[in-house]
């Protein structure tokens, strides 16, 4: 397989057969204000860490990685040096959380979903006497890796993906996406002829994505449909949409895609490096085009929406082809998105949800949200 171009400063550089239009000039003035809201934001976060390094939760390294990847990711490096201390604590923190199966947790909950968003973080920390827990943490998650039918056939819906954890045992598009995120970013730890243990079988983990995605040409699923409000979108898991069902116009049920599972699809495909002109990847980005907005979460209302805005800045800054409108045009993502978050924070620097659903009433996970997406669009104003 072919790689995605993983350098979002390049996006404006390609464009698709149908020219949709010039890359507009950068904005300047805009940059400087996303720069001055993203400083804001670390300076709230530094205000919320706890002298023992965590946030919000210590029985949730994630609460405390997503903040660390916030203060480490500033796009203009303003402060770096003064948040090092901060910085310093909170990976002490996650490396402390580190379990000796590799996993990073601290209560058997949620385990995956914790390691991988840890890892990812620890990556920052460039401390290389840490190189054994990050390589123990990349077998851990592998392990997590689903085989439910016959031993090493992915015969079975949910084989080839990865879930919470502990009790929660089925996979799901979301905690898949995050273990191929953190998969990928540490390939760079094990060599080219890397033992059996640290090698996920990514055809299984393409295979368990598809089959989250309304299209019927791959997903022989029953649900997936290719009726144009849901063709190429995604949903939780097979046979599962947060976004509930809809009834087909010949009867049959098919499960509604929507927004920040849809981007959670696109981002594992560019995790696995597959070709952008292969029609799974496609027909997601069709999808996304004709559901573009950023009022909420398509799908879900307000429900998920700082996990959204955070999903779709990292999928469009990695995805080697801009988004379409429906009618062909260019659509300006980032400027559009980086107007909605500053119109979004609250004078103390902080976002906050005011739907609770998947914690994102703690202001601590929806302002590191944002602060990584604002990351994310920086280079592209």
């Amino acid at each position: 397989m072919r790689t995605f171009l993983l350098c979002g400063t390049f996006l404006g550089l390609l464009t698709p057969a149908g020219d949709p239009g010039p890359v507009p000039p950068p904005d300047i003035s805009l940059r400087k204000e996303v720069e001055r809201a993203y400083d804001r934001g670390c300076a709230w976060l530094l205000s919320r860490q706890s002298p023992e390094g965590f946030w919000s939760d210590p029985d949730h390294p994630a609460l405390t990685a997503l903040p660390l990847r916030a203060l480490a990711g500033d796009p203009a490096e303003h402060h770096r040096a003064a948040r090092a201390p901060a910085l310093e604590r909170g990976y002490r923190f996650l490396f402390a959380s580190a379990r000796p199966d590799g996993g990073i947790y601290r209560i058997p909950s949620l385990v995956n979903y914790n390691t991988a968003v840890s890892l990812v973080a620890l990556i920052d920390s460039g401390d290389p006497a840490h190189r054994d827990i990050l390589r123990a943490a990349r077998r851990f998650l592998i392990r997590g890796q689903q085989d439910r039918g016959e031993p090493g056939e992915t015969d079975h819906p949910l084989d080839g993906g990865i879930g919470y954890g502990s009790s929660h045992t089925h996979s799901d598009l979301s905690n898949t996406l995050l273990a191929l995120e953190a998969l990928h970013a540490t390939r760079h730890l094990v060599r080219d002829a890397a033992p059996e243990e640290d090698r996920l079988d990514w055809e299984a983990a393409i295979r368990f994505v598809q089959n989250c995605q309304n299209l019927p040409a791959t997903n022989p699923l029953p649900w997936a449909s290719d009726d144009p409000e849901n063709r190429g979108g995604f949903v939780y898991f097979p046979g599962s949409s947060k976004a509930g069902e809809t009834i087909l116009p010949d009867g049959r049920i098919a499960l509604r895609s929507y927004g920040s599972m849809s981007y959670a699809g696109l981002l594992s495909f560019i995790y696995a490096e597959m070709e952008p002109g292969d029609r799974r990847v496609k027909a997601v980005m069709e999808w996304l085009g004709r559901n573009y907005t950023l009022e909420e979460n398509p799908g879900m209302g307000r429900q998920g929406l700082y996990y959204y805005y955070h999903t779709l800045a990292k999928a469009l800054d990695l995805s080697p082809e801009p988004l379409l409108s429906p009618e062909g045009e260019r659509i300006p993502w980032a400027r559009d998105l980086a107007l909605r978050l500053l119109q979004l924070q609250r004078s103390d620097g902080r976002w906050e949800n005011d739907n609770g659903r998947w914690w994102e009433k703690d202001p601590n996970l929806s302002t590191s949200y944002t602060l990584l997406a604002l990351a994310r669009l920086h280079p592209h104003l």
